[in-house]
Formats: C-alpha cells, sequence, structure tokens
C-alpha cells in the first residue's frame, strides 16, 4: 500500500513539475542555507584554531596594561626592561624560553623598491617559540644579538614587495638610515585571526632594533613558551606573581600588565564563531517553515483540484486511511525531494564559500542528516491537515464537484 501510493505521489509531482518546483523551493533554500551556514562556520572555528596554534605551543603573551587586543589600556603602563625576561627565565621552573620582543614600523628599501613594513626587534628563541620554518639561509646566532648586528630575516610579504622571485638571502635590505644583511627567509604563514598578514615583518635582533630604530631599551611585549611537562595555570601564576614583584605593585593594587594565554585566546574566538553560526542556521532555518507553508498551500489546493478523483477512490472502496496515506506521502516525498535538492546545492555552496573565504571545507554528516530529516518531518507536519481533509470529503459530495 505504501508503495503504491509513493508510486501516485510521484505521478502527480511529475504531472506538474513546475508547480512542484516552486513548492519545494522554501524547502531547497533552507535546507542549503543551513547546511551552508553552518560548515562554513566549523570551517571558520578551525581555522581560527589552526591560526591560533601557528602563534606557538604553550605559549603565553605578556604586555602592559590590564587586557590585550584592539584598545587596551597600556597608556601609563611602564614597559618591560630586558631584565624582566631575565628574571623570568632564571627565577621561574618549566619555561622553555624567554622572548622579549620590541616592534617598530618603518619604510624598507632595496632594488629601487619601498615597501612599509613592521621591524622585530627579538632573541633568536622566538623564531622556536612562534614556530617559525625558515626557507633559506639561517636566523642571527648569539654573537649577532649581544653586538646589535644588522642582520636580518624577512617573512615572504616582504620578499615577494622588494625582490620579486629572487633569492633575497645575501642581499641587503636599507631600513630607515642603515644598511642590513638579509640571512633568511621564513615559510609563509598568511593571515593571522585578526585578518593581519603574518608575513609582513622583518625580524632584527632585538638590541639592533632598540639601538637604530626605537632608541629606547624598553620592551614592548615578552612572549613566554611553556615547556610540555609543565603546567600551564601553575606557569602563569609564577609570572603574575613575579611580575608584580618587579613592578611594585601592592598587595590591594590591579596589576598593569596583562598575561594572555593563546589557548584563552582560541577558546574565546572558536565560542564567538560557534555563536554567530548558531545565529545564522537558526535564521537560515526560518526558511525551512516558510517553505512548509508553501508545501501546506499547495496540497491544499492539489486537494480541491483532485476533489472527484478522491470521491471515486472512496466510492469504489477506499478507505480513509488509505487517502490520508497517499496525500501525505506526496508532501513528504516533495519536502524529502527539495531535501535532497538542497543537500547538493549546500555541497556546492560550501566548497566554493570554503575556497573563497579561505577555511577548510569540514564535511559534517550530522547536519546533513538532521536537515533532511527536518525536511522530511515538515512534509509530515504541514502535510496532515490537507491529507486529513481530503480523507474526511464525503464520497457523494465529492462526486458533485465540477
Amino acid at each position: 500500500m505504501i508503495w503504491n501510493a509513493l508510486l501516485l505521489a510521484l505521478r502527480e509531482i511529475r504531472r506538474n513539475l513546475m508547480r512542484s518546483f516552486l513548492t519545494i523551493l522554501g524547502i531547497v533554500i533552507g535546507v542549503s542555507a543551513v547546511i551552508t551556514m553552518v560548515t562554513l562556520g566549523n570551517g571558520a572555528t578551525r581555522a581560527v584554531s589552526d591560526q591560533i596554534s601557528s602563534l606557538g605551543s604553550n605559549l603565553l603573551i605578556i604586555r602592559p596594561g590590564q587586557h590585550l587586543g584592539p584598545g587596551r589600556d597600556s597608556a601609563g603602563s611602564a614597559a618591560f626592561k630586558v631584565a624582566d625576561a631575565d628574571a623570568l627565565r632564571n627565577q621561574i621552573n618549566g619555561l622553555a624560553a624567554v622572548v622579549p620582543v620590541s616592534s617598530k614600523s618603518v619604510t624598507l628599501v632595496a632594488m629601487s623598491r619601498n615597501w612599509s613594513a613592521g621591524v622585530t626587534g627579538t632573541s633568536r628563541d622566538w623564531f622556536s617559540a612562534g614556530k617559525w620554518q625558515i626557507v633559506s639561509g639561517r636566523v642571527f646566532n648569539d654573537a649577532e644579538e649581544r653586538a646589535g648586528a644588522a642582520v636580518c630575516v624577512i617573512g615572504e610579504t616582504v620578499r615577494r614587495e622588494l625582490f620579486g622571485g629572487l633569492d633575497p638571502v645575501g642581499r641587503k635590505i636599507r631600513v630607515k638610515q642603515f644598511s642590513c644583511d638579509v640571512i633568511g627567509l621564513l615559510a609563509s604563514k598568511g593571515q593571522s585571526t585578526m585578518g593581519n598578514d603574518q608575513d609582513d615583518l622583518v625580524a632584527m635582533p632585538l638590541r639592533t632594533v632598540q639601538r637604530r630604530l626605537t632608541g629606547s631599551v624598553d620592551v614592548a611585549t615578552m612572549m613566554v613558551s611553556v615547556r610540555d611537562d609543565a603546567s600551564m595555570d601553575l606557569a602563569k601564576d609564577q609570572i603574575t606573581w613575579l611580575m608584580r614583584e618587579r613592578r611594585h605593585i601592592g598587595p590591594g593594587d590591579n596589576d598593569d600588565f596583562s598575561v594572555m594565554d593563546t589557548r584563552q585566546i582560541a577558546e574565546t574566538l572558536s565560542s564567538t564563531t560557534k555563536v554567530m553560526t548558531g545565529l545564522l542556521g537558526a535564521v537560515a532555518a526560518v526558511s525551512l517553515l516558510v517553505g512548509g507553508i508553501g508545501i501546506m498551500n499547495i496540497m491544499l489546493v492539489s486537494v480541491t483540484e483532485r476533489t472527484r478523483e478522491i470521491g471515486i477512490r472512496l466510492a469504489i472502496g477506499a478507505l480513509e486511511r488509505e487517502v490520508l496515506l497517499q496525500f501525505l506521502i506526496e508532501a513528504v516525498a516533495l519536502a524529502s525531494l527539495g531535501g535532497v535538492v538542497g543537500i547538493i546545492l549546500a555541497t556546492v555552496a560550501s566548497i566554493s564559500g570554503s575556497a573563497l573565504m579561505h577555511v577548510p571545507y569540514l564535511f559534517n554528516p550530522m547536519i546533513n542528516l538532521l536537515s533532511f530529516g527536518f525536511s522530511a518531518a515538515i512534509g509530515v507536519i504541514f502535510g496532515y491537515v490537507p491529507a486529513r481533509r481530503a480523507a474526511r470529503l464525503d464520497p457523494i459530495e465529492a462526486l458533485r464537484h465540477e
């Protein structure tokens, strides 16, 4: 009986292809929108996690001011000194590296080209703490760090803008008023979570930047890499205690510095993208309800058009439940067909959107099955009223219908 009802439903759908297409259009749009939004949201969440992990493993970032990010209140907070980094390195156990960092944006000149980029003054530990890979050349050594030598390692963007397709190692670039030997080229990392180009940089020994660019011995940031066998939370507490002591902060006073765990950054950004994904998915799901209303409307019209057919079936012995099942299956078939088409469109849209947004495409079988199941459920819910109306028609009145 169910098989016959399904064949009848498919025949009616095929008989009015244009109307059937317009009927399921809302379901198609709803299913494809929900799946696409959730898939792209999951890809964005994975991209955020990957980018945060590219900053370095078990990494703590210490900066002046009470919070990190845009608008951080570092004004009035004293900058760090190299002695602070030395104190952390010598007095706290479980640290793999303590890296002082000082940065300044300057104009670079090489081979008749110029380019504005950020110059990072740091130690050689910065490369391992930040998971930087060397494509060619080398990093600066301890002797060059102590002497403040005019050597630098550049990122891929700087290489492209200043040297084109040439190997920059062994060449010179002019940084403000002095010439610098390029000794290494960094592997590309791409954009950061905040949209900044991580490859648009030049790394130099900290003493070189302090003497020739900033003109001070201040340290803007300290990066602390914690060993894998050590506790991040314990290291964070010890760093906070030591920095409060060195900066003479009283027991009841607030910290004038921030210690941020990259895990916290990843969790915060990931939770934000998950909330946005949920909101977008919920908004897209509204169109599924609109599609269900469209199915109900068309099925009511179909009942009216086929009143004589229903009367004939009832007159020759068809049961009410058989007529109800026929129209209910027709509604479910329409909704399910819309779900299948929506899944196909969503797959194409998700792959294309992932490529455009530069996020990984993550196929989620659960959201695809849920969307398809929800579309079929909508067919049952919104198709029941028209099917029930058809099943309760009076055969005599139905046969008289024009």
